[in-house]
């Protein structure tokens, strides 16, 4: 049976709610939220023109490469009551995940005979932890109000969710495209609440950004090709986990050893210096992600493969875009006959995409000796 939280409901306010009821109960959603483990909750209308003009001018310069689903849905990404018929309010969230118990990403560039993988990726699979939170506060919130309309994102559909937690007071979006908070940095997950209820409206943050431009000149590919603008082709979160093709030469020994995804933008930005540390369990590294043996994670099989990232984000870039990530860090890695030995044995893959890389490796290492 599909959760109430994957649909939107449908269904009227049991009574109508005065003004002083709605502020009210605004102020107690914020409190429930942060008893269900969110760092913040704010709320906004649904005008998003401005935001919408500057996605569209995106998806016309094609910077969202072979992301075909991020121009199938048309307005409805910009427009909330398109997507969700009577939407008037979302009530957007953020949830910390950057964990004590996590190896610095700054560490891990230094010691290229390990895996880096993208901090958000190294726990529980967030989309299945922020749904659950965010069902629970709809429960509660029904407790109070009746039954009212509602849907639950989390990553998991048409939504503009960094412009709409802009707008809800949670941050402001900086020059790498992420949302900057001034308490807590980036290192944060977002989710959002359609609603038919008219809740009164928190205010946007002002920009903090100022002339810092770290983001933009330390990005490994120069995929931020203008504050504000980043070309997914160029990116290597883009290339490891979206991109389902052969990794374009240029970009390959620039992606070092990052397997999953990047955070050079975020290690990179000031704001992180006040980062929150997540107090979730969840988000705990597993399977010793956070600082693997790029040789230990290129030998699993597709079986262990599934097994290990059950649960996982990992799970998105699949077996074999795993395989052909590692090959190209292990191309990256300093020379070793065990290295030389891993890429010989991969050599006669099935797979054409990793063979490919496979051969590119081998090539890096002859010229390495």
């Amino acid at each position: 049976m599909n959760s109430p939280a994957d649909h939107a409901q449908t269904k009227s306010l049991a009574r109508e709610l005065a003004p002083d009821e709605l502020i009210r109960l605004a102020n107690d959603i914020k409190l429930w939220g942060k008893e269900l483990g969110f760092a913040q909750l704010g709320i906004c209308d649904t005008q998003l023109e401005n935001h919408e003009a500057r996605f569209l001018s995106w998806l016309e310069n094609k910077f969202h490469g072979s992301m075909a689903y991020m121009e199938r849905h048309g307005t409805r990404r910009s427009r909330p009551g398109e997507l969700v018929p009577g939407t008037v309010r979302v009530i957007s969230v953020r949830m910390n995940y950057l964990s004590e118990q996590a190896t610095a990403a700054a560490e891990l560039m230094n010691r290229p005979e390990k895996a880096l993988i993208s901090r958000y990726a190294l726990g529980r699979d967030y989309h299945k932890v922020m749904r659950k939170r965010l069902q629970k506060l709809c429960d509660r919130i029904e407790q109070e109000t009746g039954e009212f309309g509602y849907r639950v994102f989390v990553d998991s559909a048409p939504v503009l969710e960094k412009a709409l937690a802009q707008k809800a007071g949670l941050g402001w979006i900086g020059k790498h495209s992420n949302l900057l908070n001034r308490e807590s940095g980036s290192w944060f997950f977002l989710g959002e609440i359609y609603t038919d209820l008219p809740l009164p409206t928190d205010q946007p943050l002002k920009n903090h950004c100022g002339d810092c431009v770290r983001c933009i000149e330390l990005c490994p590919t120069g995929a931020i090709v203008g504050p504000y603008q980043v070309d997914a082709r160029k990116c290597i979160s883009y290339l490891t986990i979206e991109s389902r093709d052969s990794i374009p030469f240029e970009f390959r020994p620039l992606m070092g050893n990052r397997i999953f995804g990047c955070d050079d933008c975020q290690t990179a930005c000031p704001w992180n210096r006040f980062a929150k540390l997540s107090e979730e369990p969840d988000f705990v590294p597993r399977e010793g992600l956070d600082s693997d043996d790029l040789l230990r994670l290129f030998s699993w099989s597709e079986e262990e493969f599934l097994r290990r990232s059950e649960g996982s984000a990992i799970r998105r870039t699949g077996y074999i875009g795993w395989l052909r990530n590692i090959a190209v860090a292990l191309g990256n890695a300093p020379y070793s006959k065990e290295v030389m030995s891993a890429l010989q044995a991969a050599s006669q893959h099935p797979s054409d995409l990793v063979r490919e890389h496979v051969s590119w490796a081998l090539e890096q290492h002859l010229l390495k000796r």
